[in-house]
C-alpha cells in the first residue's frame, strides 16, 4: 500500500428490494493504494454494494463519503467523472470498436478536418498513443485497430484496466476479472492488479477464487447474506478460513 487516504468510505449503508433486506448496516471503506478482496457467496450482496459505490443504485440509508466527502451519485456518469472506473466481466468494452477507440471512447483526440471547418477524429495519432501506452504496460495485442470482439478475454481486461491507468483513475472495481482465462492471461491481469494498486489506485477486487484474489489482496471482506462478517487484513487469515467465512458467516 502507498498511502493512507480513505478514498470511500460507507457507514451504516441500507439496501432494500421490496421487503428483502440485500445490504444490512455495512460500513466499508478503501484506501488509496491497497486491494481489497470482496468475497461472498453468491447473493452475499457483493454486486449491490459496487452498484451502489459506482453510483448504479441508491442506498436506502446511511452515509457514503468519497475521498471525505459526501456523495449520493444518482448515476454512473458522476462516478466516472470522479475518477471510479467498473471493469465487469463481460461488458468492460465495446465490442465493435477497435482496441483504440475503446480506449479513448469518450476523449477522443480530434483534428481540423475539410477546410478546417470540421473535427474528425484523428485515428492515427490515437492508435500510436493507444500502442504506446499499452506497450510501456507490457499488453501485446495483434493490433490497436482489431475489432475488441476478435480479442481474448485476457486481452479485453488488460485493456480496460490499462485505461484506469493511462487515464489516472482513483479507483478501481474488478468484477471476477479472471473468470474464463487461462493460466497466463490471469497471471497478467493479477500482475495489472497490482500495478494499479503501485500507482495509487484503490482496487476492489470482486472473486469466486479464494486463492487468486488472496495472493494479491491487503485485506479481506467477507459479505453473508447481506452482512459484513468479516473485515480483516490478508495476512491475518488463511484461504481455509476464508472459504470456511463464506460459507458458514462466521469464522469459528
Amino acid at each position: 500500500m502507498t498511502a493512507n487516504i480513505d478514498l470511500f468510505n460507507m457507514k451504516g449503508v441500507y439496501k432494500h428490494f421490496g421487503g428483502i433486506n440485500v445490504l444490512e448496516n455495512i460500513d466499508f471503506y478503501l484506501k488509496k493504494g491497497e486491494i481489497v478482496a470482496l468475497v461472498g457467496d453468491n447473493g452475499a450482496g457483493k454486486s449491490t454494494l459496487i452498484k451502489i459505490l459506482c453510483g448504479l443504485h441508491q442506498k436506502d440509508a446511511g452515509e457514503i463519503k468519497f475521498e471525505g466527502k459526501l456523495i449520493n451519485w444518482s448515476s454512473p456518469k458522476y462516478s466516472r467523472d470522479a475518477g471510479v472506473e467498473v471493469v465487469y466481466q463481460d461488458l468492460a468494452l465495446q465490442e465493435l470498436l477497435s482496441v483504440t477507440r475503446n480506449f479513448f471512447l469518450c476523449k477522443e483526440i480530434r483534428k481540423k478536418g475539410i477546410q478546417g471547418f470540421f473535427r474528425i477524429i484523428d485515428l492515427k495519432t490515437m492508435d500510436g498513443m493507444c500502442n504506446n501506452a499499452l506497450e510501456q504496460l507490457g499488453i501485446h495485442v495483434k493490433s490497436v485497430k482489431s475489432f475488441v470482439e476478435l480479442l481474448s478475454g485476457g486481452e479485453r481486461q488488460s485493456i480496460a484496466i490499462a485505461r484506469s491507468l493511462y487515464y489516472g483513475k482513483k479507483v478501481l472495481i474488478l468484477d471476477e476479472p479472471t473468470a474464463a482465462l487461462s493460466v497466463k492471461e490471469t497471471r497478467i491481469v493479477l500482475e495489472l492488479t497490482k500495478l494499479a494498486a503501485s500507482k495509487g489506485l484503490g482496487v476492489i477486487v470482486i472473486s469466486h477464487n479464494i486463492r487468486q484474489v488472496h495472493s494479491i489482496a491487503d485485506r479481506v471482506v467477507v459479505l453473508f447474506r447481506g452482512k459484513m462478517v468479516f473485515n480483516e487484513m490478508k495476512d491475518n487469515v488463511s484461504e481455509e478460513e476464508v472459504t470456511n467465512i463464506i460459507l458458514t458467516g462466521s469464522r469459528n
